[in-house]
C-alpha cells in the first residue's frame, strides 16, 4: 500500500475509532443521567398552574411537564409526612417494616437501618448523593441521612412545626434558630451549590421542601406576588427555586442528561384554611385515603428519553421510581429486597400501556381501599368528629367510585355494582395477603407520666 493511501487508511481507522467511543460514552451517559428530585411538602393537586391552579403561577415546574411528562393518576404511598418518605427512598410500602405513623422530636426511632434506599443504591453503583431539606425519619444518628446512603445532608430534620426546627449539617446541628422565611431560598442556595460542586460527576440531588407545611413562609421577595394570599406566594418561590435549578442545568449542559422530577408527600393540609392549599378536584385532604389525601401533582423531564408533552393516567406511584432510577442508571441492588413498586422506565419512554396496574391505600396501618384500573374501593369507616388537625368525616358503608368519570369520589355506585365492588375487595385482600405477615408499627412516643399535676391540681 502506497504510504499516502496508508495514511488516509489509518486517518479512517482513528476517526472511526473515536466516533465509536463518542456514541458509546454518549450511550453510557444517556443510561446513566443525573437524577434531581424536588419534592414538596402537603403540595395539594389544584396547586399547580399546569394541574388547573388559575390564581399561581408555577412557569418553571410547569416547564417540567411541558419538556417531559404529567401524571394524572400518581399517588404518594402516604397521606401524611413521614410513611411516604420512606416509601420513597425504599421503594417498600413502609408497613413492611412497621413506620406507619409521623415521628417526632421525642421519638427514638426511625426509618430501620436496615432498609435500603435509593440513595445507598446509586451511592452503590458510583453516584455522589445528597439531600437538601427536611428529612423526617429520624434525628437520631443512626438514622440520619448520612447513614442512609446520602453523602451529604444540609436540612432539618422534621416538620418545620415542630420543635428543634434546627439546620443539620452532616450529622451536626449548626443553627438553632433559622430564619424560616428564608428557608427556601437558603435550600435553594444549597442545591446550586451542590450541582456545581458535583457538575463532572454522576449526582443524585434529594432537594425536600419544607413549604407549603404550615406554617408557612416566604422571602420579602415573594410577599404579594400570587393572588392566593402567603400560600400562593410560597408556591411561586419553590417555582422560582425550580427554574433556577433548570437555569444552572442548562449553564453547565447538563439539562439534557437529567432527569428532574417534581412532587409532593402527600395532599393538602384543609383544615389550616387559606394557609392549606387546594386538593382540586379531587375529594378531602391530608390524612385521608381520599383521592385529594394521597393523589398528588407528579411531573418528571428527561431531554431525549421522556418525550415532551407525555400525558399518563396509568396508576403509578412514589414506589416505582426506586426499580425506576436502578432500570435508568443500569445500577444493581440485591435481589433479597422485596420491592412494591414497578420499573416504569418503559412508559417514560412512551412504550408501556399496562392499564391494570393496581394500588393499596393504608390509613397508617389500617387498610381502607384498593384502586385496579379506573375502579377503587373503599371499605367502611366509623367516622371522625373533627379537631384542629384533621377535618370531619361521617361515617360510610362500602365505596366504590369509578375515577374515569368521578375523580372527586362524589357518587358512590356500589349499591348498582356489588359484584364489581367484591371483586376489588377479593384482589385487595390477595394483594394485601402477599405481603405477608407485617410487624407491629414501630413505637413513635410515649406519653408523659403527669400525674404528679392532678396531685397539684394543675390543669394542663
Amino acid at each position: 500500500m502506497k504510504k499516502p493511501h496508508l495514511m488516509y487508511f489509518t486517518i479512517l481507522v482513528l476517526f472511526i475509532i473515536i466516533f465509536n467511543g463518542c456514541v458509546n460514552n454518549r450511550k453510557i451517559d444517556k443510561i446513566s443521567p443525573n437524577i434531581i428530585f424536588i419534592f414538596a411538602d402537603d403540595l395539594g393537586y389544584g396547586d399547580l398552574g399546569i394541574f388547573g391552579a388559575k390564581d399561581i403561577k408555577t412557569p418553571n415546574i410547569d416547564f417540567i411537564g411541558k419538556n417531559g411528562i404529567k401524571f394524572t393518576d400518581f399517588y404518594s404511598v402516604s397521606s401524611v409526612c413521614t410513611p411516604s418518605r420512606a416509601g420513597l427512598l425504599t421503594g417498600r410500602m413502609p408497613q413492611r417494616f412497621g413506620l406507619n405513623g409521623v415521628l417526632f422530636p421525642d421519638s427514638h426511632t426511625g426509618m430501620p437501618s436496615s432498609e435500603y434506599t435509593i440513595a445507598e443504591l446509586l451511592n452503590d453503583n458510583g453516584y455522589i448523593t445528597g439531600i437538601i431539606g427536611k428529612w423526617h425519619l429520624g434525628h437520631k444518628y443512626e438514622y440520619l441521612p448520612l447513614q442512609q446512603g446520602f453523602d451529604s445532608f444540609f436540612g432539618i430534620p422534621y416538620s418545620n412545626d415542630m420543635a428543634s426546627t434546627v439546620y443539620i449539617r452532616g450529622n451536626d446541628v449548626v443553627d438553632h434558630f433559622p430564619n424560616q422565611s428564608l428557608m427556601t431560598n437558603k435550600f435553594t442556595k444549597e442545591a446550586i451549590d451542590f450541582i456545581e460542586k458535583n457538575k463532572n460527576n454522576k449526582f443524585f440531588l434529594y432537594l425536600a421542601h419544607p413549604m407549603p407545611h404550615v406554617p408557612i413562609y416566604a422571602s420579602e421577595k415573594f410577599i404579594g406576588s400570587s393572588e392566593r394570599g402567603l400560600y400562593g406566594d410560597v408556591i411561586q418561590e419553590i417555582d422560582w427555586s425550580v427554574g433556577r435549578i433548570i437555569n444552572k442545568l442548562k449553564e453547565y449542559n447538563l439539562l439534557n442528561n437529567t432527569l428532574v422530577i417534581f412532587s409532593s408527600d402527600n395532599g393538602p393540609w384543609l383544615t389550616m384554611g387559606e394557609f392549606g392549599g387546594s386538593s382540586g378536584k379531587l375529594r378531602n385532604g391530608k390524612m385521608y385515603t381520599f383521592e385529594g389525601g394521597m393523589r398528588v401533582p407528579t411531573l418528571a423531564m428527561y431531554e431525549g428519553y421522556i418525550p415532551a408533552g407525555t400525558e399518563t393516567n396509568q396508576i403509578i406511584s412514589q414506589l416505582d421510581w426506586f426499580p425506576t432510577f436502578a432500570s435508568i442508571t443500569d445500577s444493581e441492588f440485591s435481589d433479597k429486597i422485596i420491592l412494591d413498586g414497578e420499573d416504569i422506565s418503559d412508559l417514560l419512554k412512551g412504550e408501556s400501556n399496562n392499564n391494570e396496574r393496581d394500588f393499596l391505600f393504608f390509613d397508617y396501618d389500617k387498610l381502607e381501599g384498593y384502586r385496579l384500573g379506573n375502579f377503587k374501593v373503599k371499605l367502611p369507616y366509623a367516622g371522625w368528629p373533627g379537631t384542629w388537625y384533621k377535618s370531619p368525616l361521617d361515617p360510610h358503608d362500602t365505596l366504590l367510585f369509578d375515577l374515569s368519570i368521578d375523580p372527586g369520589e362524589k357518587n358512590n355506585i356500589f349499591e348498582l355494582n356489588k359484584e364489581q365492588a367484591l371483586i376489588l375487595i377479593e384482589k385487595m385482600k390477595k394483594k394485601y395477603s402477599s405481603m405477608g405477615d407485617l410487624p407491629h408499627s414501630i413505637v413513635i412516643r410515649t406519653d408523659a407520666d403527669e400525674s404528679h399535676l392532678e396531685y397539684l391540681n394543675i390543669k394542663k
